[in-house]
């Protein structure tokens, strides 16, 4: 049995599909849900993974994208991410996992799919390799899609005080004249995880860009601030 086939078979067995228009609802997706929540899902996952080894970085690639692309219920997307961290592929994740990485953003597009890439994925490639991502995660900063902006953004958000401040908010400021809320609450977002470690640097930096709204209140939600 295929990889893909486990996995849609795993989860159809872990479903509860009473919950699953409340799950699509709240979700506000087009896809429909199966109706597994999280916790049997990451354990029926964990099984299949572990049963069905992939050998190489190409095979495991393509089975990830396979299972993005011909997704039919959210939760099969949701295993696509998962396989893409799975940590017997750990050696896998270098800079040719970009292109996919790029297409599910892109073609994700909501915060369920994307936070996950943007904070693990595309985080632990920028840490691994800073002197090809850095200019990415810039030239992402700019671009006209909202979500790889929203990752470039985020990509920091596990650093602590390994942050590069200068990228951290050469990321930001090209959106913060959107007002779209999944921007407005990235930068909130990303500034309320460096407040942890420079609370003081994030003070001065809310106040010195004039930050207003859900961005402002994101970025001192922890810190006594009126």
């Amino acid at each position: 049995m295929s990889l893909g086939k486990a996995v849609r078979l795993a989860l159809q067995d872990a479903a509860a599909p009473g919950k699953a228009e409340t799950m699509r609802a709240y979700m506000r997706s087009d896809m429909p849900f199966l109706g597994v929540q999280a916790v049997p899902r990451r354990a029926a996952l964990r099984k299949v993974f572990a049963e069905h080894r992939l050998d190489s970085a190409p095979e495991w690639r393509r089975a990830v994208l396979s299972l993005w692309r011909e997704a039919e219920y959210r939760e099969e997307r949701y295993a696509a991410v998962e396989l893409s961290g799975y940590h017997l592929y750990r050696e896998f994740q270098t800079l040719y996992t970009i292109p996919m990485y790029e297409e599910m953003i892109v073609s994700g597009a909501w915060w369920d799919l994307v936070d996950e890439l943007a904070t693990h994925r595309i985080g632990g490639l920028l840490a691994a390799y800073p002197d090809s991502m850095r200019p990415l995660m810039l030239e992402w900063a700019h671009d006209d899609d909202l979500w790889k902006r929203r990752t470039a953004i985020l990509c920091q958000n596990r650093f602590k005080s390994r942050t590069d401040t200068a990228l951290l908010y050469a990321c930001i400021e090209p959106s913060l004249s959107d007002n779209d809320f999944f921007a407005r609450k990235a930068i909130g977002w990303a500034l309320r995880e460096y407040a942890k470690t420079r609370p003081e640097e994030v003070i001065r930096y809310v106040k010195a860009k004039g930050l207003t709204g859900l961005s402002r209140r994101e970025a001192l939600k922890n810190l006594p601030v009126a």
